[in-house]
This record gives C-alpha cells, sequence and structure tokens, in this order.
C-alpha cells in the first residue's frame, strides 16, 4: 500500500495546486454508495485493493492538514484552487456557498469536531473572498491574486 500511496502523491497529487482541489479530487475517487475509492490506473499498476486504501489514506491526510490550516492559509488555498478553475470567481462563490458542494468531499470516519471546524473554516474563507472580490469590483487598481509564496 505504501508504493501506491506514493504513487497518488507523487504523480497525480502533487500537479493539484492546493489541498482543497486534492481533497475535491480525492473525493471524486470515493464512490458514494460503497464509500470505496477506485482508480483504474492506480488498481492497473498495485491493485484495487491497494489503490483503495491509498486513496483512502492520502484523503484523510488532506482533510488533517486542511483542518490543521489557520484561517489565512484556508483563505489562501482556496483562492489557488478557484484561480486553478478558471470558473467566473463570483458564480464559484456564490455556488460554493449556497450548494455547499465541499460538504461532500470530507472522508468518512473522521473527527465530528474537526469536521464542523474545517467546514465552518471554508464558509468563513468563501466570505472573506467574497469580501476581497467586491473590494475589487469598488477599486478596479487593487487586483485579487495570489499572496506571495513569502506570506
Amino acid at each position: 500500500m505504501q508504493s501506491a500511496f506514493e504513487d497518488v502523491l507523487n504523480r497525480t497529487l502533487s500537479h493539484i495546486p492546493s489541498d482543497i482541489g486534492r481533497l475535491i479530487y480525492l473525493a471524486s475517487t470515493r464512490d458514494y454508495n460503497s464509500g470505496s475509492y477506485q482508480h483504474d490506473g492506480l488498481a492497473d499498476r498495485f491493485s484495487p485493493e491497494a489503490a483503495g486504501a491509498a486513496l483512502r489514506a492520502a484523503h484523510s491526510e488532506v482533510f488533517t492538514r486542511l483542518a490543521s490550516m489557520s484561517l489565512e492559509e484556508l483563505v489562501a488555498d482556496l483562492e489557488r484552487y478557484i484561480l486553478s478553475s478558471e470558473e467566473i470567481r463570483t458564480q464559484f462563490l456564490r455556488t460554493w456557498s449556497e450548494l455547499e458542494p465541499y460538504r461532500v468531499a470530507i472522508p468518512m470516519n473522521q473527527d465530528p469536531t474537526t469536521t464542523q471546524l474545517l467546514l465552518s473554516n471554508i464558509r468563513v474563507a468563501l466570505e472573506v473572498l467574497r469580501i476581497r472580490l467586491k473590494r475589487v469590483a469598488e477599486h478596479p487598481s487593487s487586483a485579487w491574486r495570489l499572496p506571495s509564496p513569502a506570506q
């Protein structure tokens, strides 16, 4: 399973620029009826069981990392995800605020308090970005861009 886990980290997740993006991706490999994780390419290289276990472990690891981020880090991570999605920012923020699609991206069997903390922090991060976007609309000379790597 360790080789499959390293494969997920190095070949797949390393190409996704944000932890929220990684969380969404990993959730998309989970069957919503059975809760099992499936990835044909990974299963071909290893086995369906090893692939599932690696995806489950990676999903849990990304969740834990997101849940332990400061609000500032989470806002920056969410901003990276929005920018990489190439969606219209106002539409993205409205959809995520109203539908809360990130709720289905939570791995199974997580601590309920930690889960609620992360969900709450995502809602706050969305509001922070909505306010920033509103400011940019009011003051076009200020650009909404990613913070520098030093921040």
